[in-house]
């Protein structure tokens, strides 16, 4: 429920008082921040009065997975930590009315940043962390008030209050119409303001008015901050890719065994985020490319509505999302199971000249690094392949990139590589005029003595690729002739 501000915070006139002890204004504002936390647990105290448990508190919308209420707490403090004194408050993503915002996709996704922070899929909710509030936990949540009549068509609802600030971690709970007056306490001292700014939410007007009060408010941009500190990967995130990739690289697997050609792309797609699914994953991790023949040689490519044909190759780009966090993996294979001697030429090139930036993966080394590395091995060893050029004429796009809650993740790519650093390789050749692309996409966990190979689930060689598609069109033995019975 979005409320309206009471009015602008005011700047504190000078003390008068000079001549007291140097320590008295760190004792009033000792005593105000105490006196703020007080009332703050005092309104959560009424709030949780006034509301019933909801009675099956494992199956809560909003609640997701459980929550690692360690890390959130240890990245909210290391968020203030780096800031200083100043207020911070972060929207959640708007929830969508599922009666009337049907004609699209309906899926509810948590904004990042709220994630990261809370580890939480309430909607309508705000984060707002200050730094003077009493207590090791600097965050305050404020969640939307619970409907029961409304909770009848959209489900039960983890509303303000005791119990949720024992589900959450957060000190204190209160309902999201206190924004307003926890965000003009905070702000009282004159300190910034921080907002995720570049962000587009149903929150702009607050954002807006934010910007409009700026005469007496320091209005700055809180994301730069919070993406420098998902760049290394805990181990709770470390966690949620390799579960990501592992499903992701397995439907791929399980792709190659089904296609045959004949079979239109979407068909294709259809298999394969049924894979995702079916393994556990939340929804995919970005539009599916599912490119075949020529479309094979459009990077991003998503219509996915042709028909294949025998010979053609297939190049997807395709991954899950699990708990907020996607993998990304491309494989290239032929629809009818086998390479040509060309297809094959090109298909191991590409995955040479990926084995060959792999191979140099290590801390220090930058993703540009690795770039060059890869795109000199492939013009070295291009021969006539891709005659008059090198095939590395053919290679437009760069080598790879972070991934994490987004499949392009946050971060720039000239920091040395780091241990708990996720990141893609991803080499391609795509020749139009013979409407032939590959491409291979691993993704790798930066180690601190190199890399581990988290897709490896996904056959990489041209052999094991034929060799997978050939399992998923070998006549497997009827099931009465396995128990041995007549018919």
């Amino acid at each position: 429920m979005r409320t309206r501000r009471t009015g602008a915070p005011t700047h504190r006139p000078a003390d008068a008082r000079a001549h007291r002890r140097a320590d008295a204004p760190t004792r009033r504002r000792t005593g105000r921040t105490l006196a703020l936390a007080a009332s703050l647990i005092a309104l959560a105290g009424t709030l949780s009065a006034q509301q019933a448990p909801p009675p099956y508190l494992d199956a809560l919308p909003g609640m997701g997975r459980p929550i690692d209420l360690a890390a959130t707490a240890g990245r909210r403090q290391r968020l203030m930590d780096r800031l200083g004194d100043a207020v911070v408050v972060i929207p959640a993503a708007h929830g969508r009315d599922i009666e009337t915002d049907y004609p699209q996709d309906n899926d509810f996704r948590q904004h990042n940043t709220f994630f990261y922070l809370s580890m939480l899929e309430s909607q309508d909710a705000f984060i707002v962390m200050n730094a003077r509030t009493a207590g090791p936990d600097v965050a305050v949540l404020l969640l939307p008030e619970r409907n029961p009549q409304r909770e009848r068509w959209t489900g039960v609802r983890l509303g303000p209050g005791e119990q949720a600030a024992a589900l959450t971690g957060f000190g204190v709970v209160l309902g999201a119409r206190a924004l307003d007056s926890v965000l003009a306490a905070a702000l009282a001292r004159n300190v910034p303001l921080y907002a995720p700014l570049d962000v587009t939410t149903r929150y702009e007007p607050l954002i807006v008015r934010w910007r409009a009060d700026s005469v007496h408010v320091q209005l700055r941009n809180v994301r730069p901050v919070v993406d420098s500190m998902r760049l290394v990967k805990e181990p709770i995130e470390i966690a949620a890719l390799r579960r990501a990739v592992q499903i992701s690289a397995e439907a791929h697997a399980d792709l190659m065994r089904q296609a045959r050609p004949g079979m239109f792309e979407y068909q294709l797609e259809a298999l394969l985020e049924t894979a995702f699914r079916g393994r556990g994953a939340d929804r995919v991790g970005y539009p599916s490319i599912v490119g075949s023949g020529f479309n094979g040689t459009t990077l991003h490519y998503d219509v996915n509505r042709r028909q294949t044909q025998a010979g053609d190759l297939v190049v997807v780009d395709a991954a899950a999302e699990w708990g907020q966090y996607t993998a990304d993996v491309t494989r290239t294979f032929p629809i009818n199971g086998t390479f040509t001697a060309r297809q094959r030429a090109i298909y191991d090139l590409v995955l040479a000249t990926q084995q060959a930036a792999m191979d140099s993966v290590r801390p220090g080394i930058t993703m540009g690094r690795l770039g060059q590395i890869a795109r000199t091995y492939m013009r070295d060893h291009s021969g006539a392949l891709c005659a008059p050029q090198t095939c590395d004429g053919y290679f437009i796009h760069g080598l790879g990139h972070w991934i994490g809650m987004d499949v392009h993740d946050v971060g720039p790519y000239n920091l040395p590589l780091a241990p708990g650093m996720v990141f893609t390789i991803e080499p391609g050749i795509y020749i139009p005029a013979e409407s032939l692309g590959v491409r291979i996409e691993d993704d790798l966990l930066v180690t601190a003595t190199g890399f581990e190979l988290l897709s490896g689930a996904a056959p990489r060689t041209a052999a094991d690729v034929e060799r997978v598609m050939r399992e998923g069109r070998e006549p497997r033995p009827r099931a009465d002739a396995r128990r041995g019975s007549p018919r």
